[in-house]
């Protein structure tokens, strides 16, 4: 049996996807197949992968294009590995990654199905340094949540604050992959957190606390799309939400901030403030929400006394929930 099979799903990605196949071919674990499912492309995606003579990757091909959830779960039927580990068609790996994920299994009991790593974002210029070193600096007084485990980290994943990414972190052990039923089909967003819960009822995950995929930031969603899957998926989950916000975990203040700074991204500052109102940031969690305002005010203009009214309010709003977070706690 191959040891990994590395699914990487495609829909009109022509230009990056070498770099994501040609970060798996370089993987120090040489003992894989790269499963590349194009999902329907009508661009040069079947000239790219013709252009690959090495036996190791295998093109699957959808007459017609039906998702990117669809596309893994095609990969998933046709590995051959004892693992299976996704990849984003516009991300790409570091050369140990697998390695260092299977280490991180080698000495745990069968409880242990597979493990994640750590990723990093590729933002360029001044304007991504600046965000990427104040992200940094602010985390650094949080608390640390569990990263691995079982049990603990289905709490952590449904308050956010533990993001596996199973698009292009995740390695999972197959036959758990197909128990499980692969990713839910009805999920356009928050499929990665969900699919994670569901490989978390077969067993354990571990966690390589090393950036070894590097992701590019693309564009998301409108916010009104992302709080309508928001909605889906906590309502999968309603006792799961029930039970771990009962031990302390803020699970439903926390996707209120995710909906604001997707609202502030727009430049819908009131509806942003109507989501922040319900939230409770952590120091980690400001400069992306600062980020955002910012982004949405720079996207949407507006006079320079509603900008400085806004940014009083939300400070208020902020420093309110971090309040009613120590008197509770």
């Amino acid at each position: 049996m191959t040891r990994v099979s590395v699914i990487i799903p495609t829909y009109n990605r022509a230009t990056t996807l070498p770099r994501a196949i040609d970060s798996a071919l370089a993987q120090t674990v040489e003992d894989l197949e790269v499963v590349v499912v194009d999902d329907g492309s009508t661009d040069d995606t079947d000239s790219v992968l013709a252009g690959y003579e090495d036996p190791r990757v295998r093109p699957v091909v959808h007459a017609t294009n039906q998702g990117a959830n669809v596309a893994r779960n095609t990969g998933i039927d046709h590995a051959r590995g004892e693992y299976v580990a996704f990849l984003d068609s516009d991300d790409e790996w570091r050369s140990d990654k697998l390695e260092r994920q299977l280490e991180a299994l080698e000495d745990r009991s069968d409880d242990w199905v597979g493990a994640y790593c750590d990723s990093v974002f590729e933002l360029s210029g001044t304007d991504g340094w600046l965000r990427s070193t104040a992200a940094s600096v602010l985390a650094r007084g949080d608390d640390q949540p569990a990263m691995e485990g079982g049990e603990e980290l289905i709490g952590e994943i449904l308050a956010d604050n533990v993001q596996p990414g199973a698009g292009s972190t995740l390695l999972v052990r197959t036959d758990v992959a197909r128990e499980i039923g692969g990713f839910d089909v009805r999920l356009d967003r928050f499929q990665d957190p969900e699919f994670c819960l569901r490989v978390l009822e077969a067993g354990n995950l571990a966690y390589v606390d090393e950036e070894l995929v590097v992701r590019e930031e693309t564009g998301i969603p409108p916010a009104d799309v992302i709080r309508n899957a928001d909605e889906q998926y906590l309502s999968m989950y309603a006792d799961e939400v029930e039970r771990f916000e009962a031990v302390g975990y803020e699970i439903r203040s926390s996707h209120q901030l995710i909906l604001a700074k997707c609202y502030f991204a727009e430049g819908r500052l009131l509806r942003g403030l109507w989501h922040l109102r319900k939230a409770a940031p952590s120091p980690r969690q400001y400069p992306g929400l600062c980020w955002a305002a910012g982004s949405g005010v720079r996207r949407r203009p507006v006079p320079i006394v509603a900008t400085v009214a806004f940014v009083f309010v939300a400070t208020v709003l902020a420093r309110g929930a971090v309040a009613r977070r120590v008197f509770t706690d």
